[in-house]
């Protein structure tokens, strides 16, 4: 059994701790947040510190492998790279939520964490450091680019490409053979008929590019 750290210690990183009691597979060892007290308590298990931390405590622990628990895309990225730059062979893991339905022939990177209820069909490529939330589904030939994320209840058609960094909202529907550019937000509740260029925030129904975006713009409330 490995034994694994979290970072991070919000709504999505319980999300994640969930998961991995259900696998059965690791030992959850604490949690690591840049903005929580020591020793606070998030369900049972323990933050031991900052991020910077893992530097010691990955050798103190016997930690092999850790998930980083945040929903914000760019901010899941921004501590990527803080850990690579303390730790350049960390090893981030993969973890699927058992009550799923994946294709055999899928492909998915490190550090993507899959929810419970979630589809992914045949031929589908998932990227590194992707949420795939609970009940959503990625039909056949999907690609889903690094740093991305489906919101719970979303749905694509087959052949839907979604650009690095972006965002689909909750119950969000893609139809058939649509591109979603990199740094896009489609927002909730929206009907995408058609592909949606880079650095794009779009809804409604159907959706509408509304605006630009920023890279690292927020746009979880």
């Amino acid at each position: 059994m490995k034994n694994i750290i979290i970072f991070g210690s919000a709504g999505h990183a319980g999300e994640v701790i969930d998961i991995i009691q259900e696998t059965k597979q690791y030992l959850i060892v604490g949690l690591l947040d840049d903005y929580k007290e020591k020793g606070t308590e998030i369900l049972g298990y323990k933050i031991l510190g900052k991020i910077e931390d893992i530097s010691h405590l990955k050798k103190s622990h016997k930690i092999d492998c850790g998930v980083i628990g945040i929903g914000d895309n760019f901010g899941r990225h921004s501590v990527y790279l803080k850990i690579k730059d303390i730790i350049p062979e960390f090893n981030f893991e993969t973890v699927i939520h058992p009550q799923t339905s994946i294709s055999k022939n899928v492909k998915i990177g490190e550090g993507t964490v899959i929810m419970p209820g979630t589809i992914i069909n045949i031929n589908c490529k998932i990227g590194n450091f992707c949420i795939l939330n609970t009940k959503s589904s990625l039909d056949h030939d999907g690609i889903v680019g690094d740093f991305s994320s489906l919101a719970p209840g979303v749905t694509t058609g087959g052949n839907v490409s979604i650009g690095e960094f972006s965002a689909i909202s909750l119950g969000a529907n893609i139809i058939h053979n649509v591109k979603i550019g990199i740094h896009c937000v489609i927002g909730a509740g929206a009907l995408v008929l058609k592909d949606i260029k880079d650095f794009s925030v779009a809804y409604g129904v159907p959706a509408k590019e509304i605006k630009k975006r920023k890279i690292g713009e927020s746009y979880l409330k």
